[in-house]
């Protein structure tokens, strides 16, 4: 799960997922071609050293000391906040979150919830566990205020994208308008992918590079970066996504992301299951975050290896079993639990939990998709015509409805979608890809 953060602006969420590419993995089908290297980033999977988190570190103990000589000083506590929300992205550790919560709810306490920049650092924690109602409350009161309207209304134009207001979203987007603005930018690009405009949306994120370059600010670029790496892999322009995640990786040769990508080409394109473990394992050893368990059952289940299936899909119940995660992976576990028969009433709870949260066409994506597999196809085919079709351009959400379709006889309306499906298995993944071709 990626949260896309910028430096002293509100975070875009929704993360944007790989590319295209059709590859069979049958024998007497032509080999994928090799984009990747080991050369390229066999140096970024031996590293001992971690300068960012040991900068981060030594900075949360500077200002932890600060407020502990000090504690009327509450400024400092935001300091502090600030420091464990870098400490959770470098480590994925959630206990750094949760505290940085608690310091930013002091904080804001402190000041009758009447400073604006605390609002927003406290917005952009909730956003990051996936509060977003939460988050919409305080930037509401951050709004009112008035102090720095700009970036609350830009925070607003994310929060909205995620809670499924698309219009209210796009009234913000509209507030801000500036095609020299990298903030501005950067939300027409997730707007235009919204809408399924994939060409706009490379086309302003590329215009959002420029700026970004030449603010020179390292991380700010490595943003850039990863997310026009996501875009290009989306268009299936795999080697360019490739390279920036290279890119990524020579400003911070320990951003776990741009490392996963790099993983995911080389299983879902060139087909190495083992290669992209050996990447996971790497990353696993540093970072801490359920999904990449999930992402490694998924490869063993395409090495056909039942054992380290079960192995990894255990170890991610039992990390999501930590309460401090809250709804953050909602949707991971809902379309694990729904492909357990004996689960899927665990998988509707959740559903129902994400469509109270977020009530997004994805939402209710999974709550259909877990009544289809009840085997309430009925259900699950009003569902996805009420809340999903025409609403979302999402492969997997495409992918569920199509499925849908068939269960329900309506095959040419199913057939109908396979060529986009098609378009989409590097973004899907080698077990979607052979659901894909029965269709």
């Amino acid at each position: 799960m990626k949260l896309l953060n910028i430096i002293n602006i509100a975070p875009v969420l929704a993360l944007l997922s790989l590319g295209i590419i059709l590859v069979g993995c049958e024998n007497n089908q032509e080999q994928p071609e090799q984009i990747t290297s080991m050369a390229d980033y066999n140096a970024y999977l031996k590293l001992t050293h971690n300068e960012v988190l040991q900068r981060t570190k030594e900075d949360y103990n500077f200002w932890e000391k600060k407020h502990e000589k000090e504690p009327s000083q509450f400024p400092y506590l935001v300091k502090v906040a600030a420091s464990q929300s870098k400490l959770f992205n470098e480590t994925g550790k959630i206990e750094y979150l949760i505290e940085a919560e608690k310091n930013l709810i002091r904080a804001n306490n402190k000041t009758a919830y009447k400073n604006t920049a605390y609002l927003q650092s406290l917005a952009h924690n909730y956003i990051s566990q996936h509060k977003f109602k939460q988050a919409l409350n305080v930037l509401k009161k951050a709004e009112h205020i008035g102090e720095n309207l700009e970036a609350t209304e830009k925070m607003l134009f994310d929060v909205y994208m995620e809670l499924g207001a698309f219009e209210k979203a796009k009234s913000y987007l509209d507030t801000f308008n500036d095609f020299n603005d990298f903030d501005y930018l950067i939300r027409l690009a997730k707007w235009s992918d919204h809408r399924g405009d994939l060409e706009s949306a490379i086309k302003y994120m590329e215009q959002a590079e420029i700026i970004g370059l030449a603010s020179n600010i390292a991380s700010l670029k490595q943003w850039v970066y990863t997310n026009l790496a996501d875009y290009y892999g989306h268009d299936g322009q795999i080697n360019k996504s490739y390279g920036y995640y290279l890119k990524a990786l020579e400003i911070d040769p320990n951003d776990a992301y741009a490392k996963k990508g790099i993983a995911w080409i080389v299983y879902s394109h060139e087909k190495n299951p083992n290669e992209a473990l050996r990447i996971l394992d790497h990353i696993t050893e540093h970072y801490k975050s359920p999904d990449y368990y999930l992402l490694k059952s998924e490869i063993a289940e395409y090495k056909g290896d039942n054992e380290m299936k079960l192995y990894y899909t255990n170890l991610y119940k039992k990390a999501v079993s930590n309460t401090a995660y809250g709804d953050m992976y909602n949707k991971h576990s809902t379309l694990l639990f729904a492909n357990e028969k004996h689960e899927t009433a665990k998988a509707l709870e959740l559903a129902y939990t994400e469509i109270k949260n977020r009530p997004t066409p994805e939402s209710y994506d999974l709550l259909a998709w877990t009544h289809f597999k009840e085997g309430k196809i009925t259900d699950a085919l009003y569902i996805m015509e009420t809340h999903v079709v025409g609403k979302t351009f999402e492969p997997q959400a495409l992918f569920h409805l199509a499925k849908i379709y068939l269960a329900n006889g309506e095959h040419e309306k199913a057939k109908a979608l396979k060529k986009e499906l098609v378009e989409s298995t590097f973004e899907l993944g080698p077990l979607m890809a052979r659901s894909i071709e029965s269709i």
